[in-house]
């Protein structure tokens, strides 16, 4: 099913790629939960897009690289909305109340928006996929009894809408105009960022105090490790692999996430959270396994 699913470029570039997007988004939900603390949460992702893209960007012209056309910054603007605002920041929309365990769970279902989303476009799912589907809906009922999603509907909406966003980004990615390799990566972060800082300030999110230290340096690690590696992976794995495939971190992210809350920020799993996790992923798996060329 791998082999199959890799299409005409280097295993070890993609292993590389896929377990790049793993750990770094892995760990972002706790770095998230983090910056939360000092920072609001679309300013804290807008600037973080933004600073992070304008600097790849500027870099990758000083190096020579064709400077993307209006219709590449038309369709960076479309996918870097769908991933970076409906999807990065409806994540830390949604962690101002729910535990970034949690999070990680309900993103999981990305990869089964995307089989949904990839019909549009006539690919017809196998028995597999549905399965994976049926099953991994059926975790995300089981899910919604934790008491942080029943109690606040809105972050648990907003997760919903976070993996549709990512998803369907990431699907119709594929048959847009972007420019080639790092470049695609730093407009749609420049363009998404923008727009992610635009509601911030129509929202009237004001920071409230100084920042502290862990604050701060979480926001580094997101920019570093989510944005530039995290985000160049993933990018070059959607060019590369079925979207089935690329989107898989969201199978492994949540077993790290849940583990990192747990020891670092002190959250709770419950027995209804586990079971949750496990059909979840199952269904996920189901799905990757019934990819077909």
């Amino acid at each position: 099913m791998f082999k199959k699913a890799i299409k005409g470029d280097g295993k070890a570039r993609i292993m590389l790629a896929l377990l790049a997007v793993y750990i770094s988004w892995g760990s972002t939900y706790l770095a998230i939960k983090i910056a939360l603390e000092d920072f609001p949460p679309f300013f804290m992702m807008g600037i973080r897009f933004l600073a992070v893209g304008g600097g790849l960007y500027l870099f990758l012209r000083i190096r020579g690289a064709s400077a993307p056309d209006f219709s590449h910054w038309i369709n960076a603007t479309m996918i870097g909305g769908l991933l970076l605002f409906g999807g990065s920041a409806g994540v830390a929309y949604a962690e101002q109340w729910v535990s970034s365990g949690l999070a990680s769970l309900m993103i999981a279902t990305t990869p089964l928006w995307a089989v949904i989303f990839a019909g549009i476009w006539k690919h017809r799912a196998s028995r597999f996929e549905w399965a994976g589907l049926m099953l991994g809906f059926a975790g995300v009922a089981v899910l919604n009894l934790e008491t942080d999603l029943r109690t606040h509907p809105v972050g648990s909406a907003a997760l919903v809408i976070a993996a549709m966003s990512w998803a369907f980004g990431s699907v119709w990615s594929r048959r847009l105009k972007l420019p080639p390799g790092i470049m695609a990566s730093a407009i749609e972060m420049v363009a998404g960022g923008a727009l992610v800082l635009i509601v911030s300030l129509l929202s009237g999110e004001r920071m409230t105090g100084t920042p502290g230290l862990y604050s701060i340096g979480a926001i580094l690690y997101l920019a570093v490790f989510g944005s530039l590696v995290g985000f160049i992976a993933y990018i070059y794995l959607l060019e590369k692999v079925r979207p089935a495939l690329a989107t898989s971190y969201a199978y492994v992210n949540p077993v790290i996430a849940v583990l990192l809350g747990v020891w670092f920020a002190g959250e709770e799993i419950t027995a209804k959270g586990i079971s949750a996790m496990m059909i979840i992923l199952t269904g996920v798996a189901l799905v990757i396994i019934g990819q077909r060329d």
